[in-house]
């Protein structure tokens, strides 16, 4: 059916406006929208809101410059404003009412260029948790119709379209109506030359599971690497971030660690470059009070972690169920009709797509059960009934459920096949390589480091446990062009264990002097954490000292033919020595043979549970964010007054590199209670007129 009307969208945030709109998160302060009758080629109607943001309560400098000034908004105007829900009511209502009262849809959407809708609407209404009218879904984006119509690619804004046409601006309508007054404009003289409104651009409503294998050719320019994602984050959770950009089919893949835990990251695969640039612009946009860094990644970097081989898994794939969820924790001899009845009972019963078919069981190479399986559902409120079972039980064995994907799938099949059996001392002598991608690097003694006095290299320390070289490297960033080769020196315990500390050997003194200086006390982030960096300069002979004089590990280890061995042969704390460019290093440890070589232990689960994944119970950091420039370690301590242990020696001022403060703290507190205290007591409370926000380091 022939589009009647033409409905003009168009909204300002409290922040960047442009090219840049949305980009820094800001709510929509300003929502305007205009009808077009274009059978008759008049407006039929003008309508402007004012949109009070949530935010508006905590912080009372909301408004840009550009807001101020060229939209004559000010604070105090926003404030009387109505919430956007409402707005976006207002507008149904009349678009039921006026235009589609038979239901014959013959009115469209019109924004000026995709970020309206794409970058602000659709991921504001999300996270505040209200739905948008289907018809939101369908639009089109009018600089870009105008540049087909007209074959120009020297279109960028509406003043650009009035100029290309010799039309003259609405200089007497206020600025707040000007712009869609002006597009009224362009609509018109557009269907007088000829155009039609065919063929709109679409925004997914929701993630559809896909399947990719090894063999596929993905474009480097369509990928972006999200990290610091919450561990149950789910592939329809991270799609919801990116709300109102189009992601392919199956086009989201949580990355695993060897253990096949989720680490905190995700690629995701957007249907071209203009989505995927748009999903750039949403860098440290958040997930509750988790913000998310996004960047570039390449083809090949989700197709090594959504690709599969395992034809198993891609049979299983191909059913079809809308949703998948991961089973932890059953029984070894647990059978896919024993999983049907886990589903069927009880009072919500739910049904498993395809019966004993819909039941992917994880198995190592040689056949045994991990004590996970996979399961298909059908639907969304059936995979809901499903993860209420959450650790009911099997037998005597409770067991834990959580949403997954397709990739997760791919990648848990897979890893469990090259994956080796467990540290078990009966098994011990046939242990090989866990995982084909792990590079197989010299392990040496603390004897064994070349001595020297001169300071020319520098020690870190508070490294995340998984931390590897390359995230060293880029912690670094220019400073890693000076380290020499095989320079970089992973400490790792008696018993294999990584310590959180590192040596690297610089080319001078100068340069490690540099290093430290300007990477002390600076954030490493890596997957869901985000931390501080003790950097010192140092001397190998320094190194030396620290590795024969370490604290001991007690703890006994088990040698290779199953005995304990006590001290002090499980005492000494050893080094991973790895190049730092490439290199062919010996597969054979040169340790004594008392030394325990390093495990990564077997696929043995998903990401624990929200009951069991905090561990951590003794001093805790905070990260405050938003601070006035001008703060002191005095106003932080008056800001957290009634947590009676904090001292100044608890709080560390951040600066850029040139010196001057970033707006950012860390503060410490006592225990991991007291830190989620304080982030429940005082996050989004201000200092002065800005409100502060705090997460976990």
């Amino acid at each position: 059916m022939a589009v009647r009307y033409a409905v003009v969208v168009y909204v300002v945030t409290a922040g960047l406006h442009g090219e840049n709109l949305g980009a820094d998160e800001q709510e929509v302060v300003l929502f305007s929208w205009l009808v077009v009758d274009l059978v008759n080629t008049k407006v039929v109607v003008v309508q402007q809101h004012l949109v009070k943001p949530r935010s508006l309560d905590v912080n009372e400098n909301l408004l840009s410059d550009t807001c101020r000034s060229v939209f004559q908004l000010t604070e105090e105007a926003v404030k009387n404003g109505q919430a956007l829900e409402n707005v976006i009511e207002e507008l149904d209502q009349f678009v039921k009412a006026k235009l589609d009262n038979d239901g014959s849809r013959n009115f469209c959407l019109v924004t000026d260029s995709q970020l309206h809708l794409r970058q602000v609407l659709h991921p504001e209404a999300t996270k505040k948790n209200f739905s948008l009218p289907d018809y939101f879904c369908s639009f089109f984006d009018l600089r870009k119709e105008f540049r087909m119509f007209y074959h120009t690619d020297e279109i960028l804004s509406i003043q650009d379209m009035l100029n290309y046409l010799a039309i003259e601006a609405n200089e007497s309508a206020e600025a707040t109506n000007r712009h869609v007054q002006d597009m009224a404009k362009v609509i018109i003289r557009m269907i007088t030359d000829g155009y039609k409104f065919e063929n709109p651009d679409t925004i997914n409503e929701r993630l559809e599971a896909g399947i990719c294998s090894k063999n596929e050719v993905v474009d480097s320019n369509t990928v972006v690497r999200a990290r610091g994602l919450p561990w149950q984050s789910s592939d329809q959770d991270i799609a919801r971030f990116f709300r109102g950009l189009n992601i392919v089919k199956g086009g989201v893949a949580l990355c695993l660690s060897p253990q096949g835990r989720r680490n905190g990251e995700a690629l995701v695969r957007f249907v071209n470059q203009e989505h995927r640039d748009m999903a750039l612009k949403r860098h440290k946009h958040h997930i509750g009070q988790r913000y998310i860094e996004v960047y570039r990644a390449t083809g090949e970097d989700f197709v090594n972690v959504a690709g599969g081989s395992n034809n198993e898994a891609q049979t299983f794939l191909s059913r079809g169920g809308q949703v998948i969820v991961r089973m932890r924790g059953l029984p070894y001899d647990c059978t896919a009709k024993q999983v049907l009845e886990f589903f069927g009972s009880g009072d919500s019963p739910c049904q498993i797509l395809d019966g004993e078919e819909g039941v992917l069981f994880v198995r190592k190479a040689d056949g045994r059960a991990t004590g996970d399986a996979f399961v298909l559902f059908e639907s969304e409120d059936m995979a809901a009934r499903a993860l209420q079972k959450h650790r009911e039980l099997i037998g005597s064995r409770y067991i834990e459920l959580f949403r997954s994907t397709t990739a997760e799938v791919q990648q848990v099949t897979s890893l469990s096949k090259v994956l080796n059996r467990s540290m078990d001392p009966r098994t011990y002598e046939q242990q090989q390589p866990l995982i084909a991608n792990i590079p197989q690097v010299p392990l040496l003694p603390q004897q064994l480091l070349p001595s020297g006095s001169r300071k020319d290299c520098i020690r870190l320390r508070g490294l995340p446990y998984e931390a590897q070289v390359e995230h060293i490297l880029e912690f670094l960033g220019d400073h890693s062009k000076n380290i020499v080769f095989q320079g970089v020196h992973m400490v790792y315990n008696a018993q294999g264990q990584p310590s959180g500390e590192a040596f690297i050997q610089m080319d001078s003194e100068q340069s490690a002097y540099l290093a430290a200086q300007q990477r002390h006390h600076r954030y490493m982030v890596f997957g869901k954490k985000q931390r501080y960096i003790e950097v010192f300069q140092c001397s190998v002979d320094d190194m030396n000292l620290v590795l024969t004089g370490g604290i001991p590990v007690q703890r006994q280890l088990i040698s290779p033919g199953g005995t304990m061995l006590p001290p002090p042969y499980g005492v000494y704390p050893y080094v991973q020595t790895t190049p730092v460019l490439p290199t062919v290093a010996p597969l054979t440890p040169r340790v004594p043979t008392y030394y325990p070589q390093i495990f990564y232990w077997p696929y043995p689960s998903p990401p624990v549970s929200p009951t069991t994944y905090y561990s951590h119970t003794g001093p805790t950091m905070v990260i405050m964010r938003g601070l006035p420039f001008n703060s002191a370690v005095a106003d932080i301590l008056n800001f957290f007054q009634g947590f009676s242990e904090l001292t100044s020696e608890c709080i560390q001022l951040q600066r850029n590199g040139d010196g001057r403060p970033n707006g950012e703290a860390l503060v410490t507190f006592s225990s991991r209670a007291e830190a989620e205290r304080a982030i429940q007591e005082k996050n989004r409370q201000n200092i002065g007129n800005r409100y502060i926000e705090l997460f976990m380091a």
